[in-house]
């Protein structure tokens, strides 16, 4: 049987040397600032589709599909691993898991190692330990890649490991690069690393399918088909340095990005090594030389998860996963959000969760890189609040975790944010976990969370200045294009 994650074999890959985007620089050149802003405003507006599986029943599989490394389990072999997995507390766990099938495709995959990694300095040293082991592969997308003391330990480990014939190839967001001096990435290429700027910035490379609003913040590295991280890491200095997360000194001075990231080893792994493979193929800029892409995967651990990915024109499966997710909690739901503008629907799955008995906590940053995206989520707060939603806001470090634990049992990591930049426009990664064991890592974590941030309360956001309230509606006005 073949896995229905991943074709059996990838195509033969090959890219054309000499290609560059148009662009890049120390500072973004006026005329690339001015296109990205009108290329937003001529986007137009998308729309999400509704997802209320009450209203509309969705028709699920009394028992989700399961594969491994192996192929697809039967129905008897994935209760059973359903049943060992999902606790006896987690009763409508199975139902869920049956309605996130139907609405996303996407089929859990069993047999998988799963481990959480903290912030910069952890995520960075896990993910480099990785790569200098590497005996075929190396395929790393992501959205910032700079050319700072970490972005070139990271470049010379890449290029060290290309020189030694392991085949490095990088796909790398060219908004989130604008600022990386050209000669950076011309220095890997010129060692053989196959490169693909993703959506050049400039209308010239491709008029006929220039889209500048469609950005590729994934965060994925695949070592050898065999090991794969995901997350919301870059490879910036800001990952230098660990946050106060899980610190004995509070605060810590020039305290780095708090942020979360998986890795993952086993059956899993060729669904994000499959992922990077189509995105490349998408481009239309060159193929991939051969490699064994897609080894054997045997299991590896006991964790049951679902990977998800979002991009423009697509059937918005990470969005639809959230919504299923909140509507259907009975206990709890718990999030950590670094860009929270949820749209309507997400605004009201919450609202009615809270106000069915849900504790719904929300971490939010105090902390921002963006003072626009800053007002128009505070702009939320109020009905928040009124609903019975307990707002909290970290207070030493940048928030940049996109991360979810749900009744204890269902649990997510990726790089989506919880606005309509990610879901509508940008290609996204998100990995479900199901089970109480890994949702117990993720509600510590939580809880370690709440600890360093300090909690936002009705009476307080009442008493706050009209100038305050000036800039949250101003920013609202802009809210669908942060």
């Amino acid at each position: 049987m073949t896995m229905a994650v991943y074709p059996p074999q990838a195509a033969a890959w090959e890219v054309p040397r000499g290609r560059s985007h148009v662009g890049n620089s120390v500072r973004p050149p006026s005329w690339a600032r001015l296109l990205l802003v009108t290329g937003l405003l001529l986007s137009g507006c998308a729309r999400l589709p509704e997802v209320n599986y009450r209203k509309a029943p969705l028709e699920a599989p009394a028992t989700p599909s399961v594969v491994d490394g192996q192929g697809t389990l039967s129905d008897k072999d994935a209760a059973s691993v359903l049943a060992r997995r999902l606790g006896h507390s987690r009763v409508n766990a199975r139902v869920l898991a049956g309605l996130e099938e139907a609405a996303t495709g996407r089929p859990l995959i069993a047999g998988n190692k799963v481990t959480l990694l903290f912030d910069g300095p952890k995520t960075i040293s896990a993910m480099m330990a990785a790569a200098s082991e590497a005996k075929d592969s190396i395929n790393l997308e992501t959205y910032l890649f700079d050319q700072d003391p970490l972005g070139m330990k990271f470049a010379e480990l890449l290029i060290a490991k290309q020189k030694a014939g392991i085949q490095v190839s990088i796909i790398y967001d060219c908004v989130g690069t604008l600022g990386t001096p050209q000669a950076f990435f011309d220095r890997m290429q010129e060692a053989g690393i196959r490169l693909l700027p993703f959506q050049p910035v400039s209308p010239l490379h491709r008029p006929w399918r220039w889209r500048i609003n469609n950005r590729d913040h994934r965060k994925i590295l695949v070592v050898d088909g065999k090991v794969a991280f995901a997350g919301g890491v870059n490879i910036t200095e800001a990952y230098s340095r660990g946050s106060s997360f899980r610190s004995r000194s509070r605060p810590i001075v020039a305290a780095g990005w708090r942020d979360t990231h998986i890795q993952i080893e086993g059956p899993a792994v060729a669904a994000l090594q499959w992922m990077f493979l189509d995105n490349w193929a998408s481009q239309q800029e060159g193929n991939l030389p051969e490699r064994d892409y897609f080894p054997e995967l045997p299991s590896m651990g006991d964790k049951v998860l679902r990977v998800l990915k979002s991009q423009p024109g697509s059937n918005h499966e990470i969005f639809k996963a959230y919504l299923l997710a909140i509507q259907g909690a009975t206990k709890s739901i718990h999030i950590t959000a670094a860009y929270f503008i949820p749209d309507a629907q997400m605004l009201k799955a919450l609202l009615g969760a809270a106000k069915r008995g849900v504790e719904v906590k929300i971490i939010l940053p105090n902390i921002s890189d963006s003072w626009l995206s800053s007002h128009a989520r505070r702009s939320f707060y109020a009905p928040m609040l009124k609903a019975g939603i307990r707002v909290h806001e970290l207070k030493s470090s940048v928030l940049h975790a996109k991360t979810a634990v749900i009744d204890g049992g269902w649990s997510t990591v990726g790089s989506t944010n919880m606005d309509m930049r990610s879901f509508l426009h940008n290609k996204e990664v998100n990995i479900i976990v199901l089970g109480d064991g890994f949702g117990r890592e993720m509600e510590d974590a939580f809880r370690e969370d709440l600890r360093d941030s300090r909690e936002i309360t009705l009476v307080q956001w009442n008493d706050r200045p009209r100038g305050q309230r000036f800039k949250e509606w101003f920013a609202r006005l802009f809210a669908y294009w942060l």
